[in-house]
């Protein structure tokens, strides 16, 4: 048995941590500074953190390596594969034109930019976010936005700074799943946090979005829209993230905030012609004006119903029992790891949930749609195999990233730094959510975060009198507004709309944004420490 340490390095608590960081440091000096592909970067932050487990923790190299591939499984299994069924989904409906069909089905409902940029970039955003995320429905929307008529770099800014508010449950829960898996924290416990933290962002982005579109006389005509969407946006994303299913989070909240939208007298009156005028600078997409039979609109809207389908249906209590009784949980080979009390790790023993599992639910929800949308089989096949090929990069990322989370977390290595972090005390509520904000800042994702700092958040909690499950939602609810800065999110909104190389120009427009919320979520976090907003925890 492998006894984790907190002070191996000269019996310091200092020194071991400053050793113990060198894998983070290693990955974010690499992305930041170097400019790195995520993809390398993870792997030699991988090998600095085996290093330092193996030589400075003394966790023994089988030890070590069978932590590493326990990460990486669970990188490929279930994270990856909600991904890639999710992102395989998509595929098919732009191979059918039933995509270029919702998209007209949006532009019809209406004419006034402002709503259109809501209806875009805030709720079919947010279903985008729920079903793929990674990057996706930045490079969706802002497409979009430039064929109804927005000015690229306007397109551009207002895909990503939408691009907050359903992160931390999108790609089916897969932020907060990864979330809950490293630190050990039971699931529903901390996406109900997480539930309890980002519908507050949801409120305010509408408005936000509206400003950004047309400015104060934007705020001062459609704020009603705005915010009617906002609050049932965020309603729906509280009581589905609180009472029915993480994964079925953002789905829930994109279809009633648009419902709630359109519902919205305000919202379907035609826009004054200055308005149009001054907001859509850009060239028109001549196919908006088809006319598209109705039952190939119901098709274009099929997909995402069946997966609100079976995931309701899976969330059934005697279903979900029955789903559940085919995860396999076993002893993981090599691996016998015991916290510096001496009681064995929960990392000792893998659990594979091999149907219960979102990606499974989602690949049922893809054959469905083949069938609906007519998709030859062999062609359904060859999609799929060519969105694990379109994600290969990100496939090594995420695998790396999690291997290197998990050595960090088995060796001791997160728990050194969170005793070390709990020095901070009181403070600590006010900077959790920073730390997310900067891992995906540099990383691109919520769920590298989550698995880089998730651990060390709940340790620096539990040493400091704060609550495990605030902090470690608090890393993950910060974090998605790295989201808009990162330089992946960047990189794909400029090559969504053509501004190849404009990198910089975007950044400097969307730093502000991602600065104040994040602002304004410390202040949550704060105030949810103390009795001020302590009420609003479960």
């Amino acid at each position: 048995m492998f006894v984790q340490q907190l002070e191996p390095v000269g019996g310091s608590l200092g020194l071991s941590a400053l050793v113990a960081i060198l894998p983070l440091v290693t990955v974010l000096v690499l992305l930041g500074a170097v400019r790195m592909k995520a993809h390398r970067a993870g792997l030699i932050g991988l090998a600095v953190a085996v290093l330092v487990a193996w030589l400075a923790f003394g966790m023994p190299l089988d030890q070590t390596l069978a932590s590493a591939a326990q990460g990486a499984l669970f990188g490929l299994f279930p994270i990856l594969w909600i991904v890639v069924n999710a992102l395989w989904v998509y595929r098919m409906t732009v191979r059918t034109r039933h995509f270029d069909i919702l998209r007209r089905s949006f532009g019809r409902l209406s004419d006034d930019p402002r709503i259109q940029a809501l209806v875009v970039a805030f709720c079919f955003g947010a279903l985008l976010e729920a079903l793929a995320g990674f990057g996706a429905p930045v490079a969706i929307c802002a497409v979009m936005l430039v064929a109804l008529g927005f000015d690229p770099v306007k397109a551009a800014v207002v895909a990503l700074v939408a691009n907050t508010a359903p992160v931390a449950f999108g790609a089916m829960g897969t932020p907060v799943v990864t979330l809950a898996q490293v630190t050990g924290l039971p699931l529903d416990s901390v996406a109900s946090v997480v539930g309890r933290q980002t519908p507050l962002l949801a409120l305010v982005v509408p408005l936000v979005l509206v400003g950004l579109v047309d400015g104060r006389r934007g705020l001062r005509e459609t704020w009603v829209p705005a915010l009617t969407c906002g609050v049932a946006f965020a309603g729906a994303q509280f009581a589905a993230s609180n009472y029915v299913s993480a994964q079925l989070a953002d789905i829930g909240a994109a279809l009633i905030g648009a419902g709630a939208l359109v519902a919205v007298p305000h919202a379907r009156r035609p826009a004054a012609e200055p308005v149009r005028a001054a907001v859509l600078t850009g060239a028109r997409s001549e196919d908006l004006d088809e006319e598209d039979p109705r039952p190939e609109i119901v098709s274009a809207y099929t997909p995402y119903a069946l997966i609100v389908v079976i995931f309701s249906v899976a969330q059934i209590p005697a279903v979900k029992e029955m789903l559940a009784g085919a995860n396999r949980v076993f002893d993981w080979p090599f691996l016998d790891v015991a916290d510096p009390g001496g009681k064995p790790v929960g990392g000792n023993v893998f659990t594979l949930p091999l149907v219960s599992t979102g990606g499974t639910l989602v690949l049922l929800a893809g054959i469905g749609t083949a069938v609906v949308l007519g998709v030859h089989a062999r062609v359904a096949v060859r999609e799929w195999l060519g969105t694990v090929h379109e994600l290969r990069f990100a496939i090594l990322t995420v695998t790396s990233v999690l291997a290197l989370a998990y050595v960090m977390n088995l060796s001791g290595q997160a728990a050194t730094i969170g005793h070390a972090v709990a020095a901070a005390g009181a403070g600590l509520a006010f900077l959790s959510p920073v730390l997310g904000w900067f891992g995906v800042a540099v990383s691109g994702s919520d769920t590298s975060a989550n698995a880089l700092f998730g651990a060390l958040q709940v340790t620096a909690a539990q040493q400091s009198g704060l609550s495990p499950e605030l902090l470690a939602a608090a890393n993950s609810s910060g974090g998605v507004l790295g989201k808009m800065i990162s330089p992946q999110n960047l990189t794909i909104a400029c090559a969504a709309v053509g501004l190849a190389g404009k990198e910089g120009d975007l950044l400097r427009k969307v730093l502000p944004w991602s600065l104040g919320l994040l602002l304004v979520m410390c202040l949550i976090v704060l105030g949810q420490s103390t009795p001020v907003l302590s009420w609003m925890l479960p």
